[in-house]
């Protein structure tokens, strides 16, 4: 781990004065062999960061391009715990859903993470969309999550005096978590059993050979600036034994900056921004969440809380077209 402090703070002048990337100024940076690399110190790299090193023993290295961790998707969503209601039987996001909301509620007591099941209600406003709240409770139902009930309109208004609906679906097993509390715990028990946070340290592409992956490693500021056309040019190289990409929004787009990997394992990103809205000055009227039926891209403007009670609702959904991969790199 030291080591490669060391090389990347001594290589960085090594090749920034050439315009293109030839075979001598390949062979002319410094190259590591490490053990585990996580791409990525969002809450899903650290988790699974502490993961390597806590359970399975393993020297990790993560890498950020931000200046901190948490910066990206991390930072910006509603901090629900979600249930395991939304998605198909069998599939691996209910599986998981299911199994790691029970995982994360167990965490959270024993790590003191602040955190609440304040439960969910799912509400039908008319006619049309009581048989898509009866298919949500069957769905849920068979995907193992405990408590669902369905609800007349009038009982969810005795829970919720301000809601006004047809029929509801409440969940009592979603719940919301301070996401930030839960990353500096995590990366607390990483760094305890020998993990690596480098920062400001972006991930510019790789290639596979017969040694398998070579990471090609450049501090961030070097690429704010970078016209697009000119080859990025690394400080250093990494070669692990194991490497997970976990960079969030960008790592479809860098995982086509890997030359010799198949670009058809890499799913297309399909991308779309949502906006919050605060209500401010005024007592709460929400004890619960409350979310709509879903809708195409989303889960529907929802109502959200925080563990101070500030009530939020969103997000829309503004689908985004013509992002290239290399502005999508960038911006990971």
């Amino acid at each position: 781990m030291k080591k490669f402090k060391t090389l990347l703070a001594t290589t960085r002048n090594a090749i920034k004065s050439a315009s293109y990337f030839t075979d001598e100024q390949y062979k002319s940076v410094s190259k590591e062999k490490v053990d585990a690399v996580v791409i990525g110190a969002g809450v899903v790299g650290i988790a699974i960061a502490r993961e390597l090193a806590v359970n399975h023993g393993r020297e990790v290295i993560v890498l950020e391009s931000a200046s901190t961790f948490g910066t990206g998707t991390s930072s910006r969503n509603s901090e629900v715990i979600h249930a395991g209601i939304y998605y198909p039987p069998n599939s691996l996001k209910a599986v998981m859903c299911v199994r790691g909301r029970q995982l994360l509620y167990k965490y959270c007591k024993q790590h003191d993470i602040p955190h609440k099941q304040i439960g969910k209600l799912i509400v039908a406003t008319g006619p049309s969309e009581v048989p898509k709240l009866n298919t949500l409770m069957t769905r849920g139902i068979e995907n193992g999550v405990e408590g669902l009930k369905l609800m007349e309109g009038h009982e969810a208004t005795r829970m919720e005096p301000e809601l006004q609906c047809l029929k509801a679906l409440l969940s009592p097993a979603s719940g919301i978590v301070d996401t930030h509390s839960l990353m500096l715990s995590m990366m607390g028990e990483a760094e305890s059993h020998g993990t690596t946070f480098s920062y400001n340290t972006t991930v510019i592409g790789g290639h596979c050979d017969k040694d398998g992956i070579q990471l090609h490693i450049s501090e961030s500021k070097a690429i704010k600036n970078h016209d697009g056309r000119s080859l990025l040019q690394p400080d250093v190289i990494l070669i692990p034994r194991l490497l997970v990409n976990s960079a969030g929004l960008g790592a479809p787009a860098l995982s086509k900056r890997f030359n010799g990997l198949d670009v058809e394992v890499i799913p297309t990103p399909y991308f779309a921004r949502g906006c919050y809205f605060v209500l401010s000055n005024s007592k709460t009227p929400f004890q619960h969440l409350i979310y709509p039926i879903p809708e195409d891209g989303g889960l529907g403007v929802h109502v959200t809380l925080d563990l101070n009670g500030q009530v939020k609702f969103g997000p829309d959904v503004e689908w985004i077209n013509g992002i290239d991969d290399f502005s999508s790199f960038l911006n990971m």
